[in-house]
């Protein structure tokens, strides 16, 4: 600190892996807020607001450029020109890379942003080669497993395993930083027995992961041939943030059959037949489930039916899920 200056900084666990540069910009940005908040302090008349937090743009120019940012684009004038003074004021050194964009295409459309937004949600991801990557996100761990899928090497099989391999470490780095995924990481590459090809693609992987700003940790190859690694979760993730729980399938990823939820539908009227007496039974299921009754479940159906000694009738609900259903008694 200046002589004239007193206090100090708190250093959070993020500031382990950064340089002195990023270190010094940062407590250059945090002097000049403390001097403008002291000189709001002394000018304004309780009740005030001394400091509010940043806004979205303002919180990404300080926390996302680095120096291998080329160019922040903006397609709002108004959002330019407040974020050109925020920059100019607390950050010159990135006020140049700030840039309006007048087109007429919506800026997403123009660098395929939605498309790579619709990629880093997506569980399978495809590699250029033809394989392709499974990524599943739970709460304990991610799991990301290798399939060479269409691809055949030119020469033999295990070609075809290392190239694929070799892409895939590229790409799961990528992902990685995308989906901003942090915790414990299990990476299931496709299984090599030649020794210098598990050496090569280990070597690629920790190159691709470099490049990562976030702190990394990984072991080599495990006895079952998988890759662990830890990253530092810094936020939530791309899929906590943007996407929330199924309503029809619960976070599951799958739905029961229709021809499950026959078999349940005439299992849960047994059990109404039994504790309920009632003219005849009406069963309110989706379309599909319906559609089945009357199909190849019609017998099935009937068979209950008589078994009770009650009518049974359908009325299919547009409206319901697949798994939902429900029994009327008349």
């Amino acid at each position: 600190l200046p002589a004239d200056e007193s206090g100090g900084y708190i250093a959070r666990t993020v500031a382990e892996t950064a340089g002195p540069e990023e270190l010094a910009t940062d407590i250059a940005y945090l002097r000049h807020l403390w001097g403008e908040i002291r000189q709001r302090a002394a000018a304004s008349h309780a009740p005030a607001l001394l400091h509010c937090d940043l806004n979205l743009a303002q919180r990404v120019l300080r926390d996302l450029v680095t120096r291998e940012t080329t160019r922040v684009v903006l397609d709002s004038r108004e959002n330019f020109q407040k974020l050109s003074a925020f920059a100019h004021g607390y950050m010159p050194q990135v006020a140049d890379l700030l840039a309006h964009y007048t087109g007429e295409r919506p800026l997403f459309d123009l660098h395929g942003v939605e498309e790579e937004i619709q990629k880093a949600l997506a569980r399978r991801v495809d590699l250029k080669s033809g394989g392709y990557l499974i990524m599943d996100q739970t709460e304990a761990m991610t799991t990301i497993d290798v399939n060479t899928g269409g691809f055949v090497g030119l020469r033999n099989f295990d070609d075809t395993i290392f190239k694929t391999n070799l892409e895939a470490a590229q790409t799961i780095a990528r992902q990685l930083r995308l989906r901003n995924l942090g915790g414990i990481i299990i990476v299931d590459f496709i299984d090599m027995e030649n020794e210098e090809h598990r050496a090569a693609v280990l070597a690629e992987f920790n190159k691709a992961l470099a490049r990562d700003h976030t702190r990394i940790s990984v072991n080599g190859f495990t006895t079952l041939g998988l890759v662990e690694m830890t990253r530092k979760r810094t936020r939530e993730s791309l899929a906590h943030i943007l996407c929330e729980l199924c309503p029809i399938c619960g976070g599951r990823g799958e739905m029961k059959t229709a021809q499950t939820m026959c078999y349940e539908i005439l299992r849960e009227l047994l059990r109404e037949a039994r504790q309920f007496s009632a003219r005849e039974f009406r069963i309110l299921a989706a379309p599909v489930v319906v559609n089945l009754f009357l199909d190849e479940e019609s017998q099935s159906l009937a068979m209950l039916s008589d078994f009770i000694g009650k009518p049974v009738s359908l009325h299919a609900e547009t409206g319901y899920t697949q798994e939902q259903f429900d029994i009327v008694l008349l």
